[in-house]
């Protein structure tokens, strides 16, 4: 039983001095409701307002890929300088250990593999699984313009629903098909629909041409996709122009765990993204590291 015989009347109210609330500093994601920012606030660095995800997802659908044979070797060296780590749940439950203190955004999408035609995708992952999983995202992949852009939309929709119910946010990750334009127009088009609809973030490509247009008129976070390998300091230049432009940080794969020196690369990826390095020092920074490995 409480004591409370010798309660002290309480005395301090501070009556003078307003209670503050914050705003959240994600853009576009003041209104959202605690669980779905606390999320959102271990994906996405609260100082820099930026995340460095490290995409490992790529063998949902094409396999072990170059660099993925064994991600015990491979990724797990690299996770302590990740934000975050997106990866399907198979990955996640065989491999990453369950002290790790990292973000986990989960693929929570499927269906095909690239012997067919990859826009005809399913949700694969049931609500319950990142539950227990305790994911801080779940991502589905978004085929604007696809022979199934309406069940894609249908499925990231689906997610949406099934994640404000219960405090997990949803990435959509925009998909091109090898027929699209990968212009400023259609990268403006996929990630405002997948806005409009109820995205919490977005992943997409970056481009030269009017790609600040794209982070400007999409009203929640625009993460830049690191797509194929390409070389290092380009990586790091085309990672440094997105965020100048508006971009909320990189996800990165193939230009991370593909690089000569992959430990190296996800620093000097850091270093842009959180520090606003520029290319050329990131890039010496880059061979600093890979030189004392």
């Amino acid at each position: 039983m409480p004591d409370v015989d010798e309660i002290k009347e309480a005395k301090k109210f501070y009556s003078d001095i307003p209670q503050k609330t914050e705003g959240f500093f994600l853009k576009g994601s003041n209104s959202l409701d605690w669980g779905i920012k606390n999320r959102l606030a271990r994906i996405f660095n609260p100082e820099s307002g930026r995340t460095v995800m490290l995409a490992i997802d790529h063998g949902y659908f094409q396999g072990p890929t170059t660099g993925l044979e064994r991600i015990d070797i491979n990724i797990l060296p690299l996770v302590p300088y990740a934000d975050t780590l997106m990866l399907t749940r198979g990955i996640l439950r065989s491999i990453v250990p369950p002290t790790t203190t990292k973000s986990i955004v989960l693929r929570v999408s499927g269906g095909t593999s690239i012997l067919k035609e990859l826009s005809n995708e399913d949700i694969a992952v049931d609500i319950e699984e990142s539950i227990r999983l305790n994911v801080c995202a779940m991502a589905v992949q978004v085929f604007i313009g696809g022979e199934h852009e309406r069940e894609s939309i249908k499925n990231m929709t689906t997610m949406v629903d099934m994640g404000m119910r219960y405090g997990i946010p949803t990435l959509a990750v925009t998909a091109v098909g090898k027929d699209m334009n990968r212009d400023a127009r259609y990268f403006r088009l996929a990630a405002r629909i997948c806005a409009e609809l109820g995205a919490h973030y977005i992943k997409t490509y970056y481009i030269e041409k009017g790609f600040e247009t794209v982070t400007s008129s999409c009203p929640i976070p625009v993460v830049m996709a690191g797509g194929k390998k390409i070389p290092e300091l380009d990586a790091l230049t085309m990672a440094y122009n997105a965020v100048q432009q508006g971009a909320s940080g990189v996800d990165m794969g193939r230009n991370i765990f593909q690089s000569e020196s992959p430990i190296a690369m996800i620093q000097a990826v850091r270093a842009v993204v959180h520090d606003n390095e520029t290319p050329e020092k990131a890039f010496d920074f880059y061979n600093t590291i890979k030189n004392q490995l």
